[in-house]
């Protein structure tokens, strides 16, 4: 006989989300692989009934970075699958769904790390602004969390397939077109938006398995709600940097 006679079946589980996103990041393509890779990256939370509440968040303002569980609602699938493909090995290597960051899980359970920027309510709204993400537009977050550096920061931890952060980034260079269409945006609409393209661009977001293969494909990024086209320029057959198209 069970000892918890009451306790809902597995199941039965419901989340309910506390904050949805509203990010400089409106499709898959271009998202960093991790939060941090870029530091132009800036997001609101927009906080939900019934948790839109400043005592809930009395404190907060002592914290420099925040834990943040969300849901991939972009990546949810009828059915699991035991292994997949990280990019950081080339998208040719198999390793179990459980060692990895892969999106693709059995509960579509995420969790980064962010940088807090304040809490302000607008027009009756309760937001939390945050930087330094890898969140779609739209995200459901579900809990937020102090990151706490005594206990969070473990300096003999490691992974050895993924020891340090992606040190190459290609140069990029901005076209006269983009250029001028970059100095027409408003920043306040737009901040930090050259250096959040020049992240974004410069780490290569394409497949692994398209790499080396179409340098002369122009490809898009949706950035808030701005098209940034741009191409790799090949030397010897591999990418040698990044040229950007257009900004609009």
């Amino acid at each position: 006989m069970s000892r918890h006679p009451s306790r809902p079946a597995a199941d039965a589980l419901t989340l309910t989300p506390i904050a949805i996103t509203r990010s400089c990041f409106k499709d898959k393509f271009g998202v960093p692989r991790q939060p941090g890779l870029t530091r132009h990256a800036w997001a609101e939370l927009c906080i939900q009934p019934p948790f839109d509440r400043e005592d809930a968040f009395r404190g907060l303002e002592a914290c420099s970075h925040l834990w943040l569980t969300f849901q991939f609602h972009q990546a949810i699938r009828a059915e699991w699958r035991p292994v997949v493909r990280p990019p950081r090995l080339g998208g040719n290597q198999k390793i179990g769904v459980f060692a990895s960051r892969s999106p693709f899980r059995p509960n579509s359970l995420g969790l980064s790390v962010v940088k807090n920027e304040g809490l302000v309510r607008r027009d009756q709204q309760l937001i939390l602004n945050i930087r330094d993400h890898d969140l779609i537009d739209g995200t459901p977050i579900l809990d937020i969390k102090p990151y706490l550096p005594f206990a969070d920061a473990l300096p003999d931890a490691r992974l050895d397939w993924a020891q340090a952060a992606p040190a190459e980034q290609l140069p990029v260079h901005f076209s006269a077109e983009a250029e001028r269409q970059l100095a027409a945006l408003p920043p306040q609409r737009y901040p930090d938006l050259r250096g959040l393209i020049n992240d974004v661009v410069s780490y290569d977001p394409r497949p692994s398995f398209r790499r080396g293969r179409d340098e002369d494909r122009i490809y898009g990024a949706h950035l808030y709600d701005l098209n940034v086209r741009f191409r790799f320029l090949a030397v010897d057959g591999a990418a040698a940097g990044v040229e950007v198209l257009t900004v609009c």
